[in-house]
């Protein structure tokens, strides 16, 4: 079904039985619902008419199922319900002006003679469903149909995790080896998209696990394979998220660490400016002072001796300095010593 700017109806189909592939208008799509023929219907979560038309004709439906197909907000979870399910699983928000890890939330009933799906925003694994069944190659049972999106899913979560991964490996080479102080946003940016993207994928690692060991009708064998796999690799994405966010702690620590030590680097630099020039300035001082009995005031040679003083007061402190080791020779004169020895 071609979506409709004003229809809460978004997608469907009929996916097995001599009519399989075929579209239904809003009357068919509801005898299909209640019949044994397998029908698929993908409903729009903000739509005004959407809890009305679940209400009045889905009423074969556990109170419960109808009531959380359009809540508004959800977590990833799986309840076993007769002889369906109720599925929450979250996509990657691919929508414009979005943020990936701000993750999209798709319920879903399945059960072995219908699929009611509903979103509140776009996603992008229903509408390749879509494509999949208006061309002939979609899935012909509950267990296909449910198996397909969980890989669909899951494959542009660990699209989304390797880009993290790149991203953060780039970050990791240009502050450690160029001392990438203002990088501190970039680096403050990838943990929050990790620390989202964990909030909902720690679940979801758990609900692929549940849906992979549950006894119902609607996975078959070759289905529960395939869903075992998945959460196989949805425990590797986590599990990969985990060593990010670790990644991005370290990065922060090494930045913070970069700007400890410019900070301790200046104080140093400060300091010992400090202890080479307060016996000057002492010393300045005390000879500008405008009484009587200062020495010298009647010797033309007497400002001469005064800068020798402190030219030598001056060599006195930097090899004193040097002697505690605050300070180091230039390279260049310590080559030149080596070589005249």
């Amino acid at each position: 079904m071609t979506p409709a700017a004003d229809s809460h109806i978004l997608y469907a189909h009929v996916l097995d039985g001599p009519n399989r592939g075929h579209v239904p208008d809003e009357a068919e799509l509801r005898g299909v619902l209640e019949a044994e023929t397998l029908g698929w219907v993908h409903l729009d979560g903000n739509h005004a008419d959407t809890e009305r038309w679940i209400a009045e004709h889905l009423t074969y439906l556990d109170p419960q199922a109808v009531e959380a197909l359009v809540d508004k907000a959800t977590r990833p979870r799986v309840m076993k319900m007769g002889k369906g399910m109720m599925i929450f699983l979250r996509a990657i928000n691919m929508n414009e002006g979005a943020d990936p890890e701000d993750m999209v939330s798709l319920r879903m009933w399945i059960d072995p003679h219908r699929i009611v799906t509903v979103a509140l925003r776009r996603v992008r694994a229903i509408e390749r469903m879509d494509a999949a069944l208006s061309g002939g190659t979609g899935p012909e049972t509950s267990g296909q149909f449910l198996a397909r999106i969980i890989e669909d899913l899951t494959e542009k979560i660990g699209n989304f995790q390797a880009d993290l991964d790149t991203h953060a490996e780039d970050l990791e080479t240009h502050i450690i080896g160029e001392k990438g102080e203002h990088l501190r946003a970039e680096v403050v940016d990838l943990r929050l998209q990790v620390i989202a993207a964990r909030r909902f994928l720690g679940p979801q690692r758990d609900v692929l696990k549940l849906i992979s060991d549950v006894d119902s009708p609607v996975i078959d064998d070759e289905a529960r394979r395939e869903i075992e796999e998945e959460a196989q690799k949805m425990t590797r994405i986590v599990e990969d998220l985990d060593e990010l966010r670790d990644q991005a702690m370290v990065l922060r620590e090494e930045l913070s660490g970069q700007l400890s030590d410019r900070l301790n680097r200046n104080m140093f630099v400060m300091s010992v400016v400090s202890v080479i020039f307060l016996p000057l300035g002492f010393l300045t001082g005390l000879f500008g002072v405008n009484v009587g009995g200062m020495p010298g005031v009647d010797d033309p040679w007497a400002f001469a001796v005064l800068c020798l003083w402190l030219g030598a007061l001056v060599a006195v402190l930097v090899f004193f300095l040097w002697r505690l080791r605050w300070i180091t020779l230039p390279h260049r004169l310590r080559s030149r010593g080596r070589t005249r020895q």
